[in-house]
């Protein structure tokens, strides 16, 4: 029998699938998305958190036993969960309470110890008390998503010349939610140096009290240490109902059943495309739509 002994290797080469038919009313700017859902635990985050991980594993910080923390609002903290099996590492996490059952879910089958941080405090107020556990406990392996260069580094350099090579270097802009920043900072530097004329967006909610799980309205938001500005070229604003309504849509016109930051990304694309006379567009839809049926969505 042949084994596959790592699902490491498996992390990124995701598909790049089409827009068919909600996008059709563009047909000189077709639409594309990165199926991030193809990676081993479902989600964009394994990229990011691989590449965290084993920086510091290499680094010798993290050894087998030692207990790996971060605070997430989610899918990072799962596929930190998935990893610390794999490689024999403990996992705690800081999530806020309002985080959807499905998440908290899936990291008890994984063994991950949950550490609840205000609801109303969002992302920011999880990571301050993730600083505040780390500076009580010095043996804690404090790896820090906001800050980690290494989260900008893996899409970089595996999802920017992924979608480079895919389109066959025909992409014109890309775009991708914000939420600690990694993707659309990593991507838009990447696709910047091998075409200067490549137009890059950040996809973030168009008010403070959103329902989008996973992204950062920044203009109220601590701002993550890694999130470079400079590296794209405009902000793209999204209304919650429209991407709950685009979640549906993408269920049941094209057979993609994905999360909200996915929605919220096809609306800014589909936006983007209404101003435009060509082009080819590249979106990342970040997760299946499975760890937010609670919200009743899709009811």
């Amino acid at each position: 029998m042949k084994a596959d002994h790592s699902l490491l290797e498996k992390f990124g080469n995701t598909p790049l699938v089409p827009i068919r038919n909600i996008g059709r009313d563009y047909p000189n700017v077709p639409i594309f998305a990165k199926a991030e859902w193809f990676n081993p635990s479902g989600s964009v985050k394994d990229r990011a958190a691989s590449r965290i991980v084993m920086d510091a594993i290499n680094s010798g910080r993290l050894k087998p036993g030692s207990v790996l923390l971060d605070s997430s609002s989610g899918n990072t903290g799962i596929s930190y969960a998935m990893l610390g099996a794999m490689l024999d590492f403990r996992v705690r996490l800081v999530l806020p309470a309002n985080v959807s059952p499905e998440r908290k879910a899936i990291l008890q089958a994984y063994g991950c110890e949950v550490v609840i941080s205000d609801a109303l405090e969002g992302s920011e107020g999880s990571r301050r008390l993730a600083k505040k556990l780390s500076a009580e406990d010095p043996s804690l392996v404090f790896v820090d998503q906001y800050e980690n260069n290494y989260n900008v580094l893996a899409h970089y350099e595996g999802t920017g010349p992924e979608i480079w090579e895919q389109t066959e270097h025909k992409v014109t802009h890309f775009i991708a939610g914000a939420g600690t920043g990694g993707t659309i900072t990593g991507v838009s530097k990447f696709l910047k140096e091998v075409n200067p004329d490549i137009r890059t967006y950040s996809v973030q909610p168009d008010d403070e009290m959103h329902g989008l799980e996973g992204l950062k309205h920044m203009e109220t938001a601590h701002i993550p240490g890694i999130y470079d500005e400079s590296s794209f070229d405009d902000i793209l604003e999204v209304d919650t109902e429209r991407a709950y309504e685009m979640v549906r849509r993408l269920g049941r016109e094209e057979g993609y059943f994905v999360g909200f930051s996915s929605g919220a990304a096809m609306v800014a694309a589909l936006d983007l495309a209404a101003t435009l006379k060509e082009g080819v567009i590249v979106t990342i839809f970040c997760d299946t739509g499975a760890k937010y049926l609670s919200s009743h969505v899709w009811d």
